[in-house]
């Protein structure tokens, strides 16, 4: 790959490159009227459009550099304090114990309806309070003769 030379490239590249170079080391706000057309759809492809004829007609140094300058020019125009409307483009995701505590909010602790507690209560026939030991009752199932019962 041949690398332009100094003489090569024109005096508009070296000042942009100034520009580019001052912006992405300054905090420079974007200013409030510019910000909501930056932030719509049509304001962010113009932006990508611009991104990517830098990249192919100037030197390649401008061209890099101008992805950066379009991802910061993006990033400061949707955190300005004056537009109301903020727009994130990079969104965190919330811890998992904030995540526990939206779902207990969604999801509220059951209440047993009359029928589910006397169902709790009483329906368990042969629960003994010990799990490793049965409680014998009188109930003997039986079973009739199943004569061509495979047949059904």
């Amino acid at each position: 790959m041949k690398f332009p030379s100094l003489n090569s490239v024109s005096p508009l590249e070296i000042i942009l490159l100034a520009i580019f170079v001052m912006y992405l080391l300054f905090p420079v706000p974007t200013p409030s009227f510019a910000s909501p057309y930056i932030n719509s759809n049509l304001g962010m492809a113009m932006v990508i459009i611009v991104t990517f004829y830098m990249i192919f007609y100037t030197t390649p140094i401008l061209g890099i550099l101008s992805i950066f300058v379009a991802y910061e020019l993006l990033r400061r125009s949707s955190n300005s304090i004056t537009y109301n409307k903020k727009v994130p483009i990079v969104k965190f995701t919330p811890s998992q114990p904030q995540k526990d505590n939206e779902m207990k909010q969604m999801n509220p602790p059951k209440v047993l309806s009359l029928e589910e507690e006397i169902i709790e209560n009483y329906a368990p026939v042969g629960k003994s309070i010990f799990p490793d030991s049965y409680i014998e009752s009188s109930f003997k199932p039986t079973q009739d003769k199943l004569i061509s019962g495979s047949m059904l």
